[in-house]
């Protein structure tokens, strides 16, 4: 998996920097936004945080792009969440779930149906990223967890209860466990599945089709269920909560 993969004959715009901690690249209508930390199975730090949030912000602006797909340039892994290993004092662990919060809101409150490429490791951060995208294509080698539960963080409930409803998103919370591509798909959870190495291609198939809609109607009908579901209003709730408990409460591990 990596810049390219699965484009077919459509023009292709690529980020020049492939050190950077997001891979970006245009194909015709569809952006890709590639998670670029394979030594660390893409968990976020700050500074990778930043870039992602900008990205993010840069083409929610864009008034051409009719689909956002979120991937990785390994299949190993799409995000293994928050990196625990940077070193924060208290300052910067505010600082860094300040740019969390602001990630789940600028996925959550995109103009465009966004899709995420879930494969290998999808973690912590890695998973809400997935449950905030609109659709999500799954490899056979995807393992799904809600691990926030086990260090005591706030999140979970705002993106996954939608998704899977009440009861079971109780127990993915709760619990931390780990879904593999089988049971992620019968709850719901992926409208595709394929190969690990294929799951990027399927991703931009699904994108395609969607893409090959009505753009304007495809923004409002974008709205209408961001609206419906109070998806805004759900993530702001947690997203206070991530503040509080930073803030006021253990905090994320600094490492």
């Amino acid at each position: 998996m990596g810049p390219g993969y699965g484009c077919g004959e459509l023009t292709v715009v690529a980020e020049p920097n492939p050190q950077s901690p997001i891979v970006r690249e245009r194909v015709g209508d569809v952006a890709i936004l590639r998670l670029n930390r394979p030594d660390k199975r893409n968990a976020l730090d700050s500074a990778g945080l930043a870039v992602l949030v900008a990205a993010l912000d840069e083409l929610a602006a864009d008034e051409s792009l009719r689909v956002l797909v979120l991937s990785t340039t390994s299949s190993a892994a799409f995000c293994a969440g928050a990196d625990v290993g940077e070193v924060l004092d208290a300052d910067r662990g505010v600082a860094r779930m300040h740019s969390f919060t602001r990630l789940y809101a600028a996925i959550a409150q995109f103009p465009v149906p966004t899709i995420a490429v879930c494969a290998g490791s999808c973690v912590g951060a890695g998973a809400e990223i997935a449950a905030g995208c609109d659709l999500r294509v799954g490899g056979e080698n995807v393992k799904l967890s809600w691990a926030g539960g086990r260090l005591g963080v706030p999140v979970g409930p705002a993106r996954l209860t939608p998704l899977v409803g009440l009861s079971r998103a109780k127990d993915l919370v709760f619990t931390g466990r780990v879904l593999g591509v089988a049971e992620a798909e019968s709850c719901g959870l992926f409208q595709r599945t394929a190969a690990a190495e294929d799951a990027e291609a399927a991703a931009l198939e699904l994108a395609n089709a969607v893409a090959a809609q009505s753009p304007s109607g495809t923004r409002t009908l974008k709205r209408m269920f961001c609206d419906l579901e109070s998806t805004a209003q759900r993530v702001a709730y947690e997203n206070e909560r991530l503040m509080q408990f930073q803030r006021h409460g253990t905090g994320l591990p600094t490492g």
